[in-house]
């Protein structure tokens, strides 16, 4: 059962990937329909690694299948778990965690 204090939080990710074209795109989807069952609102933004500091002030976290090379001030997590499988409930965990803490921090 989803906690009380996330319910109604529509949280925004950022899904980078070096096109933005399929890869972002599954991720994407997996990643929002995975954190749905966990009782989160997502709210994805997918786009290309070198347009995430843009894109960035306005998220809770970026999800990328290529590296980030810039310092950003919110956290980058790996997606490659989302097109392997391997790892994958872990990486949601993480990502979980991290809405979730953000999401305490700022009230």
């Amino acid at each position: 059962m989803p906690s009380s204090a996330s319910q109604g939080r529509v949280y925004n990710i950022v899904v980078a990937c070096g096109t933005a074209i399929a890869t972002s795109t599954h991720v994407a989807l997996k990643l929002k329909e995975l954190l749905e069952e966990r009782g989160l609102k997502v709210h994805t933004i997918q786009c290309r690694v070198v347009e995430v500091p843009s894109l960035a002030p306005n998220a809770d976290l970026v999800v990328a299948t290529a590296q980030v090379p810039f310092d950003i001030g919110i956290p980058v997590v790996d997606g490659i778990p989302f097109l392997t499988g391997i790892g994958l409930k872990e990486v949601v965990d993480k990502i979980e965690n991290i809405l979730k803490a953000n999401h305490h921090q700022g009230q």
